[in-house]
């Protein structure tokens, strides 16, 4: 892939990322967040499905179980739970919260599947959990919203695992499609359960409705996948530490949101511990822990 392009579709990508957290805050104004993001996330999967209806669709109950389950971690899990933690969190901290997923991969792969990292890695994971710890003033387990958005991030975890494992079986963009479609109809049944759901149909509301459909689900998750696919999944991988930079700033610009110094360095250690966890270089690959130990 042309370098130029690379790094175009990586700086729009995790913009994209980062700048649905302050857009959906707006959106909050005017809707319950399970609904928004019901809406959000039918609508695009739908749109998308129409976009890959020529690839290879998954076959029997089972795989489209497997879709579904995606989607109740990814679509509702991750960005149900980041919304509603907005509830009492600013959109930069819930950015920070939920981009925390690559450095609890790292613990929840050592744990369940028993996979062996490198010290730089777990160097990242200690110095990216006192980041976030940081971020929030070192009271991370005494607020409501920074539970519900941990709670995102574990979802994310999850989610990145089941991909993982059952991903190799799928074509990328169709399970793409279905799973946050399947995540929205999750998220559309939690606002009828759990919300009392409504929507102000106004110019604001639909516009942020437009940006977090096309740009902030298609446009997003077609270009990381495309990313993924041409480049080096790793390499590519360490580039989501900008996800939350992108998130600060642009609450910073578009809400107003207070960002102190404490801040800026807890956010830096923890994009440094997500960029550590994700390296793919000579030192940051994960090997066998007996290698490690002799090389390391």
């Amino acid at each position: 892939m042309n370098r130029t392009l690379y790094v175009l579709l990586i700086l729009v990508t995790t913009f994209l990322m980062g700048v649905a957290f302050p857009v959906g805050k707006i959106g909050l104004s005017y809707a319950t967040p399970f609904l928004l993001m019901g809406v959000r996330f039918v609508f695009a999967g739908l749109l998308m499905a129409g976009i890959v209806r020529r690839r290879p669709w998954p076959v029997g109950a089972a795989a489209w179980a497997r879709v579904a389950v995606i989607g109740l971690f990814q679509s509702a899990g991750v960005m149900g739970r980041a919304y509603y933690s907005m509830n009492w969190v600013t959109s930069g901290e819930s950015a920070i919260l939920i981009f925390m997923n690559p450095l609890l991969v790292i613990v929840f792969s050592s744990l369940i599947t028993g996979t062996k990292y490198r010290w730089t890695q777990w160097f990242g994971v200690l110095i990216g959990f006192l980041g976030v710890a940081l971020t929030f003033g070192l009271q991370l387990s005494f607020s409501t919203g920074t539970l519900i958005g941990f709670l995102g991030a574990v979802s994310f975890t999850a989610a990145t695992l089941l991909v993982k494992r059952w991903g190799a079986g799928m074509d990328t963009w169709v399970m793409t499609s279905g799973q946050m479609f399947f995540g929205g109809i999750f998220l559309l049944l939690a606002s009828l359960l759990a919300e009392h759901p409504h929507f102000t149909v106004n110019r604001i509301s639909i516009m942020v409705l437009l940006c977090l459909v096309f740009l902030c689900s298609i446009v997003q998750f077609s270009g990381w996948f495309y990313l993924l696919k041409k480049g080096d999944p790793g390499k590519t991988s360490a580039f989501l530490f900008l996800g939350p930079i992108f998130g600060v700033l642009s609450g910073w610009a578009l809400l107003g949101e207070k960002v102190n110094a404490i801040v800026w360095v807890g956010l830096g250690l923890a994009c440094a511990g997500i960029f550590l966890v994700n390296w793919q270089g000579r030192l940051g690959a994960s090997i066998p822990l007996k290698k490690a130990v002799r090389s390391g």
